[in-house]
């Protein structure tokens, strides 16, 4: 590549990208899901629009999985573990369970009423079971859902890549029943397992070490918080086991350890999710040629996109919920909340990349089936989760930011009081704040002052709080509980 070469794709990438993010704005205005709007970007500038030529399945295959690997982080950073928690075995569930389920309806029908061969049936309904997590991710950023609704969904979204990778790798590669199907089952466990138990270690070590080491420079906090998200990819899958497990739960670690600067960290992977998504739908868009597009592979999109939406993924839902007692209302909308996006798509890549006979036409009914049924899904989410009464009514939770002070075991938070909390109205000296901690400054209105005691707090209050390490925590739960409950909320509100 020379220079001229380089500022050419710097030109065409960076207009790229200000039309990717200015896309956001509309498609949430006319209600269009962002990801669609990228792949019709890669569709208009790819073979089929403008001319850009992007055949390389192999370059496909690697930029998709480094893109998943990219959102999945971001995912896990932006997860909150009290939520996750209590619906860890059901979206677990799903993942495993739910998605063998999806598998055998979908592959069936594929089989028997659409009349591929059973190796093209099963790839065909692997590639479509796992719900995608930039899809879904971006669905509970809009939309208030209940904590068991949203803990299940992140769970189930954020785990079922692992599982499905290695079935998808291991028919590709014509490696899948070497060992027999017990042995095909016990690859996916170990690898899952051992993922799980790399994303923690790495997890727990770079969290620990981050509260123990002063960096020099705020900026880098969420630089080094990323790179080990994405270091516990690098090292489960140098180890043989899952990656995306890895990386998943190493930033679900570290997303709910107190970090310094935990929000600006968060803020930072936002806009490098963002840009994997944006990146990856583009690619995945220039990948695909409409030309290539016969009756054929609409048909069969459409009828595989039925089976798994309106026949597998409901069975699925119901057969893990059994376990766990959910009602059917929020039944009926975790099963049509299972989004699929770029997930399906990058791993359609990878028998393409095998070169696997008929390959090719197996992209292009995926890349039917999840542009539809995303765009049929998608919309009528907010509506459905009201009708399912699926909704949260919760006040959001104050947004709490750190940083610590260098020469004196003491952190600097800054605590933003956001719409329907109910710290607004609360006195200071009501915060009854722990030993060790107290209200320096408040910010209102782009105004400082330092408050006295009776003074009230207001929404869109910017706090500054001095507190001793020890009392860190207790202060973070003390103004979580307010911010909740009240100023009667007392102490043992503190975990709510």
């Amino acid at each position: 590549m020379n220079a001229d070469e380089l500022d050419r794709y710097l030109l065409i990438g960076s207009a790229v990208l200000v039309l990717a993010v200015l896309a956001v704005r509309v498609s949430l205005t006319v209600g269009l899901p962002s990801l669609l709007v990228y792949l019709f970007l890669g569709l208009v500038l790819g073979s089929s629009g403008l001319g850009i030529e992007f055949a390389d399945a192999n370059l496909a295959h690697a930029l998709g999985f480094g893109g998943l690997v990219l959102i999945l982080a971001e995912g896990g950073l932006s997860t909150k573990w009290e939520h996750v928690r209590p619906n860890l075995g059901y979206g677990l569930l799903l993942a495993t369970l739910g998605s063998v389920i999806s598998i055998g309806v979908v592959s069936t029908g594929a089989h028997f009423l659409l009349g591929l061969d059973w190796e093209l049936a099963v790839l065909l309904a692997a590639v479509l079971t796992p719900t995608d997590a930039a899809a879904v991710f971006s669905v509970l950023r809009t939309v208030p859902l209940r904590h068991s609704v949203t803990g299940t969904l992140e769970a189930e979204s954020g785990l079922n890549d692992a599982p499905i990778v290695v079935l998808v790798v291991a028919i590709s590669a014509g490696s899948a029943m070497d060992h027999g199907l017990w042995g095909l089952i016990g690859l996916i466990v170990f690898e899952l397992a051992a993922g799980f138990a790399i994303g923690i270690a790495i997890g727990w070590i770079g969290a620990t070490g981050l509260r123990r080491v002063a960096l020099p420079a705020s900026g880098l906090y969420p630089l080094v918080v990323f790179a080990i998200a994405v270091l516990a990819y690098g090292a489960a899958s140098a180890l043989h086991a899952s990656g995306f497990a890895a990386v998943y739960v190493a930033a679900l670690v570290l997303g709910n350890t107190e970090l310094p600067h935990r929000v600006a960290t968060r803020s930072f992977v936002e806009g490098i999710g963002w840009l994997a998504q944006i990146g990856l739908f583009v690619m995945l868009g220039l990948l695909a040629s409409p030309d290539e597009l016969h009756w054929w592979h609409v048909g069969h999109g459409l009828a595989a996109g039925a089976i798994l939406t309106f026949v597998a993924r409901p069975l699925s839902v119901a057969a893990c919920a059994v376990w766990f007692k959910r009602d059917v209302p929020e039944q009926v909308f975790v099963g049509w909340a299972g989004l699929r996006g770029a997930v399906p798509i990058v791993l359609a890549t990878i028998p393409l990349a095998a070169d696997v006979p008929g390959s090719r036409d197996l992209f292009n009914v995926v890349f039917v089936a999840v542009v539809i049924y995303t765009l049929l899904q998608a919309a009528p989410l907010p509506r459905l989760a009201a009708m399912c009464g699926v909704l949260s009514d919760e006040a959001r939770d104050v947004e709490v930011e750190a940083a610590p002070l260098e020469r004196v075991s003491a952190d600097l938070l800054q605590i933003h009081v956001p719409g329907g909390s109910k710290l607004a109205g609360v006195e200071v000296g009501e915060l009854r704040l722990p030993v060790g901690a107290s209200v320096s400054l408040v910010v209102r209105d782009g105004t400082t002052f330092v408050p006295h005691r009776t003074q009230r707090l207001a929404i869109g209050d910017d706090l500054l709080i001095v507190t001793d390490r020890s009392v860190r925590e207790q202060a973070e739960a003390r103004l979580r509980a307010v911010g909740r409950h009240g100023r009667l909320a007392g102490w043992a509100n503190k975990d709510d």
